[in-house]
């Protein structure tokens, strides 16, 4: 399991910041992220780029790209924020069934999206990324 891609809507805050946590921890594997409705060639919001900096993490030269047919093929693991993503994005690929899974799915928790809310809602998506992350580097590493 070499190639990873993370998964939100806009492709600004959720998906750069488990991509980046996941690169960071596993550097001989290839991670990318994609939204389903990316906000194609913008950067990380600002608020997730201080978060990543804060957590020594950089999110410079991220800019949003929109789920396709080929990333899904080339991704062995296709980690999502909320379930409705998973649903969604096997709506549209069902090729991809079988390798999509909620970062949060051994915690049992959801992403929610901080888009255009205070800061206390991105720090809390952060600690649930870390924590999924977290959750799957053990597996990850198993099946590498």
């Amino acid at each position: 399991m070499q190639r990873i891609m993370t998964l939100c809507i806009g492709n600004i805050c959720r998906s750069p910041l488990a991509q980046v946590l996941l690169a960071r921890e596993l550097p001989e594997h290839q991670v990318w992220s994609a939204g389903l409705s990316a906000l194609v060639g913008s950067p990380a919001d600002p608020t997730t780029v201080q978060i990543a900096q804060e957590q020594g993490l950089d999110l410079a030269a991220h800019r949003a790209q929109q789920v396709t047919s080929f990333m899904c093929q080339q991704a062995e693991l296709i980690l999502v924020m909320e379930q409705g993503h998973k649903a969604q994005l096997e709506q549209i690929y069902p090729q991809v069934r079988g390798k999509v899974f909620r970062l949060g799915q051994f915690g049992q928790f959801e992403i929610e999206d901080p888009y255009r809310k205070p800061r206390e809602a991105f720090d809390t998506a952060y600690q649930g990324i870390a924590q999924g992350v977290a959750d799957w580097l053990t597996r990850i590493r198993q099946l590498s």
